[in-house]
This record gives C-alpha cells, structure tokens and sequence, in this order.
C-alpha cells in the first residue's frame, strides 16, 4: 500500500514521459492552475492511479487490523483508536464540536462557492449544492489555502501571504528549519540536536529515491536521534508546516529522559495541539515583522516601519 501511494503517477495524455508523481508535481498544479479541465483531470487521475490499486489491499489491511483489535478486546480497529483519548463521551464531545462550529463553515462554505461561481459559471458550480473537490487547491480539498487569492473579502487589505517575499529574500529549507529554531530556543525550549542536522530529510531527494512527502516528526527512541521528514518548498504554509512538525520535535525533547513507555503524548491530541498552536503562533503579522518579512503591522492601530534587521537565523 506504501509504494502504490508513493509511485503512484498521472502522465499527460498520450506522453509517458511527462509523467507526475503527487508532490511536488501534482500539488503544485492543483495550488496554482485555474483550469478546470486540468484540475479535474489532475484529480481524478491520481485518485484513479491509487484508489484502484489501494482498494482490494485496503480491505484486506482493514479485516486482519479488525480481527487483530478484537482478539485484544476491542469492537474493532475504530474502537482501540478512540480509546487512546480515555473518554467514555469522545463521540458526544465531537458532535457538540460539530454542531458548534457547524453555522460558521455553512456560511464559508458558501461564500466559497459563490466566489467560484464567479469564476467558473453555471456550468460547474451548483449555488446549492456541494463544491467539486477538485477546485479547492488541494487533492483531498483538506486545506483551501491555495485559492485564497481567488476568495479573499477585502481584496485591497495588505495580504500575510509572504510567499513571495521568502523567495526574494532567498530563503532555502534549511534557513525555514533554522528560524523555527530560533522561534523555539526564543521561548526557551531546546535547540535541536546535532542528529536532526544530520539525519533528517527536509528537501525531497533528487537521486531518484521515492517518497511519501506527508511531513512527519520521528523519535528514534535513543534520546539524541530526532528526525524531521518533509518535502518542503519555499512557501508561507511551508513555513507554518515546519514549526508544527518542529513543534512534535520539542515534544520528544521534553520527555527523552523518560522511561520508553512514557515517552508519548497523552494521547494524540496532545502532540498536534502543540504543534498547531506554534502553526498559528509564528502567522502572525507581528511576528512576520519580527523574522522580516512583512514591511508593516499595525501596532494598536499605528502602523510601525519594516524592521532594520535581516532575519535574526542567517540564511545557510
């Protein structure tokens, strides 16, 4: 199942030397084309490529995982995650979560889709019903960052997108790793080991080797060995990415010296609690300010100047 998702590809039609494996290729045509043809086809050729081949495999990893968890006294694979959380009303707190933010995401929900009405007409979006996932700039319409330009309300307000800034600036994935260090060791936390430098991968690699560019954070259980895994490209949301996963890192830090059984968040909540919390931490405009780049931020309605100062973590 891991290297049918991993080498998965969708080439052009009749070229199968142009071929696109999901990221970066097809990420970025999904973040960056407007083409509804395209998009759609983009779309339903790599879910075609890894759906087909995935679904027999699939069934049979869910029925073994099944079996397995009720021999260990679980209703089955759904049941054994849930307990992680050790709360008897987990499925009644989601739903009141839900139903909470439920007439928010109605509300963006269709705004949403009457900005891409404008752009793409009658033809493809229903004003009533659900929105092609296709069009959201993403493959599983998980994130709908990458259409911002196409839905942002007050298109004259100064953007926080500072993609284009990072890449004037010069800035590399390393650097992107060195400044959410700096964010860290700033609030005390620890810097990263001499390993993370060494082992981790944060680019991905160009030797021919394929692999699964979901980030990830990894503990090699040795208390000295922490590792990152990310395709990551010079990008904003690259940039909020890399302190979340950075963010999972300090978790392990924290709790190295404990024995191993100890060594895991509360449960899994814990850890992307964290991580999401830095996320947001590190986009705001002041804090864009501080790193340089954002020129300006208002400070209590008065706008401050750009600061003096490159960016405190040098480029390397």
């Amino acid at each position: 199942m891991n290297r049918v998702f991993t080498s998965a590809r969708v080439c052009y039609p009749n070229m199968n030397d142009s071929c696109w494996f999901l990221d970066p290729d097809l990420m970025h045509v999904l973040s960056v084309t407007r083409n509804y043809g395209l998009l759609l086809y983009v779309w339903e050729g790599w879910h075609n490529a890894v759906g087909i081949p995935l679904k027999p495999l699939f069934q049979e990893f869910t029925a073994l995982s099944n079996e397995a968890f009720k021999r260990d006294g679980f209703a089955d694979t759904g049941d054994y995650w849930r307990s992680w959380y050790e709360s008897p009303t987990l499925v009644e707190d989601l739903e009141n979560l839900f139903h909470q933010i439920e007439p928010l995401y109605l509300n963006l929900h269709a705004y949403v889709r009457r900005k891409l009405h404008q752009r793409y007409g009658d033809r493809y979006i229903n004003l009533r019903g659900p929105i092609p996932a296709h069009l959201l700039g993403d493959m599983w319409a998980q994130s709908w960052d990458n259409i911002y330009n196409m839905v942002v309300p007050f298109p004259d307000k100064p953007t926080l997108d500072v993609t284009e800034t990072m890449v004037k600036q010069g800035w590399n994935a390393t650097h992107m790793f060195r400044v959410a260090e700096e964010f860290f060791t700033s609030l005390g936390l620890l810097p990263m080991p001499p390993e993370f430098w060494a082992e981790s991968m944060l680019e991905n690699p160009n030797d021919g080797r394929e692999m699964v560019c979901h980030a990830s954070a990894w503990d090699f259980y040795n208390r000295k060995d922490f590792r990152i895994k990310q395709c990551t490209r010079v990008a904003m949301e690259q940039l909020s990415t890399v302190h979340h996963e950075m963010g999972h890192i300090q978790y392990y830090l924290q709790y190295k010296d404990q024995p191993v059984s100890l060594r895991q968040g509360a449960n899994p909540g814990f850890h992307e609690a964290i991580g999401d919390v830095l996320a947001l931490s590190v986009s705001t405009p002041v804090h864009l300010h501080k790193i340089g780049l954002l020129d300006q931020v208002r400070y209590g309605g008065v706008e401050a100047p750009a600061s003096p100062t490159a960016p405190t973590a040098g480029l390397r």
